[in-house]
Formats: C-alpha cells, structure tokens, sequence
C-alpha cells in the first residue's frame, strides 16, 4: 500500500520559514516523480512544486526563489523548504506520487 506522510506545517509569523517533509512507502520512490500542492479556502488546489526522479524541478510563480523542493532517495523523503512565507501561503499542503495524497499538513503565515 502505497502511503505518504506529511509533516512540519505550523504557524509562522510573515517573513519566517518552515520546512514540510514527506515520508513515503510502499513503492519504488526513486522511481517516480513527486510534488506538494496546497489547498486554500476558496482558491482550490494548487501545485506548488515538483521533483522528477532526475532531481529536475518545477515552481509555481508565486514560489521561485521562495520554496525549495528537495529528495532524499534514500530515506524516501521529499521535503519543501519554505521561506520568505507571506499571509497568502496559508494553506493546508499535501504531499502527492500519481493518485495518492498524504494526510496533509496546515500551514498558517500570520502575525
């Protein structure tokens, strides 16, 4: 059974960092791509970055320069290294390979 835990979400004041990780099992991680999205209250769901299973990645917009989306193919983690956080980042983020989400994990940018 293919499964993913997120961890790391919190309330962080504007201009701070926090760092979400992923932990995954039950498949070939090194083998497949994968990404954080984040889901806000009326705004829907958002893709926010990728890593392929070449290290290459993706950024939405609002998240180049900002986030940082790492793997570590040995411990079968991914991680979101997030800083320069701004109030509209809120959201709950959800790590995801393929058709499956981790449990997700809030987010809260205010001061």
């Amino acid at each position: 059974e293919v499964q993913l835990q997120a961890s790391g979400g919190g309330l962080v004041q504007p201009g701070g960092s926090l760092r979400l990780s992923c932990a995954a099992s039950g498949y070939a991680f090194k083998n497949f791509a994968m990404s954080w999205l984040r889901q806000t209250q009326g705004k829907g769901l958002e893709r926010v970055a990728d890593i392929m299973n070449d290290d290459k990645t993706a950024y939405v917009d609002s998240a180049k320069g900002r986030f940082t989306i790492s793997r570590d193919n040995a411990r079968r983690t991914v991680d979101l290294q997030m800083n320069s956080l701004r109030p509209d980042d809120t959201a709950v983020y959800y790590c995801n390979v393929g058709s499956v989400w981790g449990q997700g994990t809030q987010v809260t940018v205010s001061s």
